[in-house]
């Protein structure tokens, strides 16, 4: 299985407010039995598992990353009811049925991403939720997202086009409009190729609460970020 050769979890872990800021728009959304591809350390996880669903299941290609997950579920950091995979989504067993499956931070990961949703679709229950988050703009791309292997950036267009077009898509917008400014100044004046942790932290603590009440004023036009919920017909 592939190894993962980025250390922006480590540092994005620390970003907490930004968690709980997305998490608003679909932590509702994640009962029964859900699907995270892209589990990495398994700090989304820890985010967005409370052990209120049904069963939790994490994808991971890497065995370290796995290693750590499996580490944080017997010390109790992560719920029970967390369970590994090692490999990606092909290693689910054709019958397994989901009623929200979430890309965190992933599809950007993914090269061929609109041939992975219609796998992910086949594994949605009836009524199921799709959730995806990822960078937004791909005149932001740096050498720190080749760095870490995305293939690209997204905007609204991209990501709807890549999502099977049975499923009704019901939330995309965009996040953390203060952020896009801080992205734009690196990419253009700061040149800088990785954020430290006390960038990250800054971000977090400063940028994402503002976000919180510019997003709400620009209607979630602008943002490094972009959000998508979609819905499988019942």
């Amino acid at each position: 299985m592939k190894e993962y050769g980025g250390d922006e979890l480590e540092l994005f872990k620390h970003a907490h407010n930004w968690k709980s800021y997305y998490a608003g728009f679909f932590r509702h959304y994640l009962t029964g039995d859900v699907l995270e591809i892209g589990a990495g350390i398994g700090e989304t996880t820890h985010s967005l598992c409370d052990g209120s669903q049904s069963s939790w299941t994490c994808v991971e290609p890497d065995p370290a990353l796995i290693a750590e997950i499996e580490l944080k579920k017997a010390s109790g950091y992560l719920p029970s009811i967390v369970e590994v995979k090692t490999g990606l989504i092909d290693v689910l067993d054709h019958s397994a049925l989901f009623d929200a499956i979430i890309y965190i931070d992933v599809l950007e990961h993914i090269k061929y991403d609109d041939q992975e949703l219609i796998k992910a679709s086949k594994h949605l229950k009836p009524g199921g939720w799709l959730v995806i988050l990822v960078p937004a703009h791909n005149f932001l791309f740096t050498k720190f997202d080749k760095a870490i292997g995305h293939f690209r950036r997204y905007n609204k267009k991209m990501l709807k086009d890549a999502v099977p077009a049975e499923l009704k898509n019901i939330e995309l917008l965009y996040l953390d409009s203060v952020g896009l400014t801080a992205s734009l100044a690196n990419k253009y004046f700061l040149k800088q190729d990785y954020p430290e942790l006390k960038q990250i932290k800054l971000w977090d603590s400063l940028m994402v609460p503002a976000s919180r009440i510019t997003d709400k004023i620009l209607f979630h036009s602008l943002g490094k970020t972009v959000l998508g919920i979609w819905q499988k017909n019942s």
